[in-house]
């Protein structure tokens, strides 16, 4: 039985800025979820932001949420199956990272219960998760060749950077002349294009990318039906899949051949397992698993999903030390060779600091049955 539950506010500062198509981010925000039942915790992270540009869920809307919604919901009706509990709460419309955050970690807390991995649980098969990186947008052109050379020569497998309007063509282009037209490289546009920008667009199809993430709208499947058919670049979807039903939607439209999958975004294990085994069986397509600057906590779900059989692509998980000088987990996430191992250990496989968790904790809240 499930007897309290702990909501932690808590805020990160990021070693260095991180800037996308829609904002900058220093210090970002978290909400961990713990869970205490019976001598057992399960842990989880709601990845909203502090402000409504990736979603339109935030740390604030998320804590809202959790604490007058969703938690009442689990410890008024006993709930501690997952799956329970997503049924239960999709009569709460949106909040997918809420609702993901709660759901993370009752996932952890059957695992540590059943003394298993949570990766094994979730049906992982691959415990050697290929790491990809993910750059922000930087000042300058040879700021960003430094980068990914720093990268590259930690073993990451893929790299990933972010593209706007004026940040686009030249990086690509000094990335491929300066680093070879082997490097796996993609690009993220977070839904800053149109169909006006065809031009360009058609333009970052002549660097053999390995895909072109959202380039968009937020929404959109039926543009991105139109764009796909035009370039020879495999497009994903990122912010355009937020349940299975957009799954279904966008594999019928043909408006993407990859998805970045992240848990968060789709409200969950739950529903990331019906996407995968629509995405990857049904329609015989690949996706990879994406991340939000998680902590420690965040990254060990992360983790866990990237085992799946069906994740085909070097995944946006990095180690612990990519984002922050110290993180709320022991051991830390570490990438070896481009590779993070999947830990035998029960849960998500780390124990989360609570001492260092309470000292960045702007606000605690703690709820009982």
């Amino acid at each position: 039985m499930i007897e309290e539950v702990y909501l932690y506010e808590v805020w990160m500062r990021l070693k260095t800025p991180f800037e996308t198509s829609f904002g900058r981010t220093i210090e970002r925000p978290a909400i961990l979820v713990r869970l205490v039942g019976d001598g057992v915790e399960g842990w989880g992270e709601v990845v909203a932001g502090e402000g409504p540009w990736y979603s339109y869920e935030t740390y604030i809307t998320a804590m809202h949420i959790l604490k007058d919604y969703l938690v009442p919901l689990l410890l008024k009706n006993g709930i501690e199956d997952p799956h329970t509990f997503i049924e239960r709460a999709s009569s709460i419309r949106g909040h997918n990272m809420a609702k993901a955050g709660l759901e993370h970690a009752l996932w952890d807390l059957e695992a540590r219960r059943r003394k298993t991995p949570l990766w094994r649980l979730l049906g992982g098969t691959n415990k050697h998760v290929q790491s990809g990186v993910s750059i922000g947008i930087k000042g300058t052109v040879q700021e960003l060749i430094d980068t990914v050379q720093g990268y590259l020569e930690q073993g990451y497998k893929r790299i990933k950077i972010k593209i706007k309007h004026g940040w686009d063509i030249e990086p690509v282009k000094a990335l491929r002349r300066e680093l070879g037209e082997d490097l796996p490289l993609q690009v993220d546009a977070n839904a800053a294009y149109t169909l006006e920008d065809l031009g360009t667009l058609k333009k970052l199809d002549e660097y053999d990318l390995t895909m072109i993430e959202q380039p968009l709208h937020y929404e959109d499947l039926l543009d991105h039906s139109t764009l796909a058919r035009l370039l020879r670049t495999p497009i994903c979807l990122d912010e355009s899949i937020t349940s299975l039903k957009r799954a279904i939607e966008a594999y019928k439209l043909d408006s993407a051949h990859i998805i970045n999958l992240k848990p968060g975004r789709v409200g969950g294990h739950t529903v990331s397992l019906k996407i995968h085994e629509f995405w990857t069986k049904s329609a015989g397509r690949p996706l990879w698993i994406g991340g939000m600057l998680e902590t420690g906590i965040g990254r060990g779900h992360l983790v866990a999903l990237a085992t799946l059989p069906g994740v085909k692509y070097p995944n946006d998980i990095s180690g612990s030390d990519r984002y922050y000088e110290e993180d709320i987990v022991d051991p830390v996430w570490i990438v070896r060779n481009g590779v993070i191992e999947a830990p035998e250990r029960p849960g998500i496989g780390v124990e989360p600091r609570i001492d260092l968790i309470e000292k960045l904790s702007k606000r605690i809240i703690r709820m009982t049955a």
